[in-house]
């Protein structure tokens, strides 16, 4: 049996953040959730085995930094951004930057599993690089 695939889940309102890490658990995840990237880093060490889910509106350092960062540190990272106020060319600047999927708000709670899972096996087969092999294709 394999262990829980690991997240760090960055979303700064509290009620979001407890009901979407409550799903990617109930899905079989281990959650690490946080309010802020600034938060997040200290969980994200170039040797960290799992992906990152980030909300792009944070205060402080934003989703979109963050995926930077992490990509910097360690390219095989899958970051997956969600946002309630995306538009086309933030969804195609983030992919072409790395993210290996781009979510709007509201969404499914079976299309954030889908897609942590689909980043999580990418992750176990090192092939972190941006869209290669994720769901991220949907957004072109």
């Amino acid at each position: 049996m394999r262990e829980p695939w690991k997240v760090v889940f960055v979303e700064d309102d509290d009620d979001v953040r407890e009901s979407l890490a409550q799903t990617l658990e109930l899905a079989g995840f281990e959650v690490c959730s946080v309010a802020s990237a600034e938060a997040a880093l200290p969980h994200l060490a170039p040797s960290f085995p799992g992906i990152v889910v980030s909300d792009v509106r944070l205060p402080g350092m934003d989703g979109l930094a963050l995926m930077r960062h992490v990509r910097a540190a360690d390219a095989a990272v899958p970051v997956i951004l969600l946002t309630g106020h995306g538009d086309v060319p933030m969804a195609v600047r983030a992919i072409r930057e790395g993210a290996c999927d781009f979510i709007e708000k509201p969404f499914a709670a079976a299309r954030l599993v889908e897609a942590a899972r689909s980043a999580a096996r990418q992750r176990a087969s090192g092939d972190g690089a941006g869209r290669g092999g994720s769901s991220g294709g949907d957004v072109l």
